[in-house]
């Protein structure tokens, strides 16, 4: 199976999920912290899941019903009834709905990677669903490479990107800035927290570029708006 990588926003989409157990739970978890508008469906939920207080999350306590499906942008099958999981795949498939089924790969018109993530930083590992567990085994060696260094980094760069767009300069004209605060050590810096030597190697590189203020504090500021 070849599968084409993608990220989705699903901020405000409507999504379902069916089931109520550790799994489903999970998987609520991962799409309310993604912005998305959850229905879950099931005759009973685990005090977890019932436990979430969340606006955008809907509970349904009843069975799963055909119906369901209708109108969702995303459905995720994650009950411990095989059967009634490869209906709600062809119940979604029947409506064209993006269908994830927990466990069955080939009931599934898209499957989820193991993911590291630090803060805006993505990453994805998948085996296409040949070892789960091999998957789980990279996203835990890349957990310890992969530090909260990153978070500022991406934060960084992202407030200074703002701010050079802001001045009108084409996009494109920043490729060769970005590239030099990366192989000039910027986010050894960061994990550091040499503000100082991150204050020079600013100046150094996008005053020039740059109206007001480029330091460190101030652009940090500015990425949480």
């Amino acid at each position: 199976m070849k599968y084409y990588p993608v990220c989705l926003d699903i901020r405000n989409r409507d999504c379902l999920v069916v089931g109520g157990g550790a799994v489903a739970f999970r998987k609520v978890k991962t799409l309310l912290a993604c912005g998305a508008s959850v229905t879950v469906v099931s005759p009973a939920f685990a005090s977890e899941l019932a436990g979430i207080r969340d606006d955008a999350l809907t509970l349904v306590r009843r069975p799963y019903e055909s119906s369901d499906v209708a109108g969702r942008f995303l459905v995720i099958g994650a009950t411990d009834d095989e059967a009634e999981n490869r209906k709600i795949s062809r119940d979604a498939e029947a409506n064209n709905v993006l269908c994830n089924i927990a466990d069955l790969p080939d009931a599934c018109n898209f499957i989820l990677p193991a993911v590291v993530k630090r803060g805006d930083l993505l990453l994805a590992i998948s085996t296409c669903g040949n070892s789960p567990a091999f998957a789980k085994h990279l996203r835990q060696r890349l957990e310890k490479d992969f530090g909260e260094e990153y978070t500022e980094f991406l934060r960084l760069m992202g407030a200074l990107r703002k701010r050079l767009l802001d001045t009108r300069h084409a996009p494109e004209e920043h490729k060769p800035l970005f590239e030099a605060l990366i192989n000039e050590g910027l986010l050894e810096m960061v994990k550091e927290g040499n503000t100082d030597e991150i204050n020079r190697l600013l100046d150094d590189i996008a005053g020039d570029w740059l109206e007001g203020s480029c330091d460190y504090d101030t652009l940090m500021d500015s990425g949480e708006e």
